[in-house]
């Protein structure tokens, strides 16, 4: 009788925690619950966490002085303000080299010896996918967004 009540508690509790989100996440594949891992020192880590804030802000209803704020914590001066004179020219957000914002992201660790170079694939609506390079410093900061690696910028 203790193991029925035990089980029932336990599938209760784990029903709960989904229903209200308690640390458990889902997938609609096989493979069980999906974690992500992260490091704040990581550069890799603060890209996907850069971009994966500035999506949903983008995303989100009022959520642009999110974005700036987001752009001033992550971006060196000199990129935001390269980024600014990219958007006017081209009418579109520099940080995703669109205008609208995609569906889905993947950071990918290109690796460099001097700073992190990394490959963002978008995923939009339409199913298609663009590729960017994103290059940060070793202390952490973006400093260059584009089709091409720093170096060959």
């Amino acid at each position: 009788m203790t193991s029925t009540r035990t089980t029932r508690r336990t599938a209760l509790a784990a029903g709960l925690a989904l229903a209200l989100g308690l640390g458990v996440t889902a997938t609609a594949s096989a493979g069980g619950p999906r974690t992500v891992t992260g490091e704040p020192t990581d550069p890799i880590t603060r890209i996907a966490d850069f971009y994966g804030a500035y999506i949903d802000a983008q995303s989100t209803e009022g959520g642009g002085q999110l974005a700036e704020e987001l752009r001033e914590f992550y971006l060196t001066p000199a990129l935001q303000k390269e980024l600014k004179a990219w958007e006017k020219k081209n009418n579109a957000d520099g940080v995703l080299r669109a205008q609208n914002t995609p569906v889905q992201w993947k950071v990918t660790d290109n690796g460099t010896a001097n700073y992190t170079e990394a490959g963002i694939t978008f995923t939009w609506g339409n199913g298609k996918t663009t590729k960017l390079v994103v290059d940060m410093t070793r202390d952490l900061k973006i400093f260059h967004i584009g089709t091409k690696g720093a170096a060959g910028s």
